[in-house]
């Protein structure tokens, strides 16, 4: 997936207009999947393809919770927020497979 495919994705899901602000966000959703996929590398920066709707999810949820951080409970309203973690919820993480390799001696 392009990045302008992306930022397309993230648009359409959000309702944010700002190019600038989307593209922050999915190098945010970005660095998050590679830092799960690859936690012995840091030098991987691409996101493997086969996450990239992942950082789409992880781009969307930090666009949306922007202003409430590290919330946990609110209610106001009737409307009732709380989050799974204070960062990216483990449940947008759980598909991302962490790469590994036999070191040799």
């Amino acid at each position: 997936m392009t990045d302008a495919e992306k930022l397309k994705m993230v648009k359409a899901m959000t309702g944010e207009t700002d190019e600038d602000t989307l593209s922050t966000y999915l190098s945010i959703a970005g660095n998050k999947v590679c830092r799960r996929a690859y936690p012995f590398d840091p030098t991987v920066t691409a996101v493997p393809d086969q996450y990239a709707h992942i950082q789409v999810e992880i781009a969307v949820y930090l666009l949306n919770k922007r202003g409430a951080e590290g919330q946990t409970t609110h209610s106001e309203n009737g409307i009732f927020r709380s989050y799974e973690d204070g960062d990216v919820p483990p449940t947008l993480l759980r598909d991302i497979v962490p790469f590994a390799a036999v070191m040799g001696g």
